[in-house]
């Protein structure tokens, strides 16, 4: 099984990217958190989870050895699966994740599309001694940015990229009236402020 990439980036969207490794393009599905991480074009290792179907291969990358193991307890739940853990993921970073499930916050962990109160207490009953193992140090808050409004063509960006995430278009037009960012804002971080106004 493949378990560790290193190439060029050739392709990246905030769900996937193609990663040219000695001439091969590798299709890896990639979370919110990586995305963030990534340079749009250059070099890149990724830790891959290697997933295995009777109908598909797919490869999942993470930035960090933290990310790759929270995926792999997440899908280790009864009723979580690939999609679903990268899904997690994107909605609420490691540190975050972990402390929502030491601490029970079922309101929390409730917030994140996919997620219902049934499988939030399954998470926590399943994964509440696991996490407590896990060094979930390696990956950094989000940064705090200026305010000024966005580009309206940013705007639709962050909108596409919520819609496919499975927040409702009621939701998404609040966050969008409340975003505060940099003159030279990007989807990455305009994403990562809707994302965390979104989970509060």
């Amino acid at each position: 099984m493949i378990a560790l990439l290193t190439g060029k980036i050739a392709y990246k969207s905030p769900d996937h990217l193609i990663l040219d490794v000695n001439g091969v393009g590798y299709r890896i599905m990639i979370p919110f958190s990586t995305y963030y991480e990534l340079p749009d074009n250059g070099a890149a290792t990724l830790h891959i989870h290697t997933s295995v179907r009777e109908d598909a291969i797919q490869l999942y990358g993470f930035r960090t050895r933290t990310e790759k193991s929270f995926f792999q307890m997440l899908i280790s739940v009864s009723g979580i699966g690939p999609k679903l853990a990268r899904d997690i993921l994107s909605n609420i970073q490691p540190p975050q994740l972990a402390a929502a499930l030491m601490q029970a916050d079922l309101h929390k962990l409730s917030t994140i599309p996919g997620i219902g109160k049934k499988t939030a207490e399954r998470l926590v009953l399943e994964l509440k001694d696991k996490v407590a193992k896990l060094d979930n140090s390696g990956i950094s808050a989000a940064e705090a940015v200026g305010r000024t409004l966005p580009e309206a063509g940013l705007l639709d960006d962050v909108n596409s990229a919520l819609l496919n995430l499975g927040y409702k278009e009621t939701q998404i037009r609040k966050v969008l009236g409340e975003l505060d960012c940099a003159a030279a804002a990007t989807l990455e971080s305009l994403l990562k402020q809707a994302l965390k106004i979104l989970m509060k």
